[in-house]
């Protein structure tokens, strides 16, 4: 497993802008996600990248106002969020899992500590 802190999160107007940063532990042959999850709401899965960078998914709720990128030499992923919206506010989580990724939260096997994203009106 490896160690994930995730940072960057806050609050912001509607139509704002947040970049969430995870660290991540060891080596970088992982692939990650960030997940979601609202007061009473399942954990949602919102972008994913592979271990290369090469492949990227983004949840249709946040395609183009999201991306995802990594830096593999400072074993580090970024999730830059753009025109936030009021049911965008969650705790945000980064997770880590072998090489390819997934958009279903159980098929990870690292989590970090989550990180408070708060959109006000």
């Amino acid at each position: 497993q490896v160690q994930l802190v995730e940072s960057g999160g806050g609050l912001v107007q509607a139509g704002g802008s947040l970049r969430l940063s995870c660290a991540a532990s060891g080596r970088a042959s992982y692939a990650m996600g960030w997940f979601r999850q609202a007061p009473g709401k399942e954990r949602e899965f919102v972008a994913a990248i592979d271990w290369s960078g090469g492949r990227i998914y983004i949840a249709d709720s946040v395609k183009g106002r999201f991306t995802i990128s990594r830096d593999n030499a400072k074993n580090t992923v970024n999730l830059q969020m753009n025109s936030l919206k009021l049911e965008d506010a969650a705790v945000y989580y980064c997770a880590a899992r072998p090489l390819t990724y997934r958009t279903t939260w159980s098929e990870y096997n690292s989590w970090g500590q989550g990180t408070q994203v708060t959109v006000s009106s």
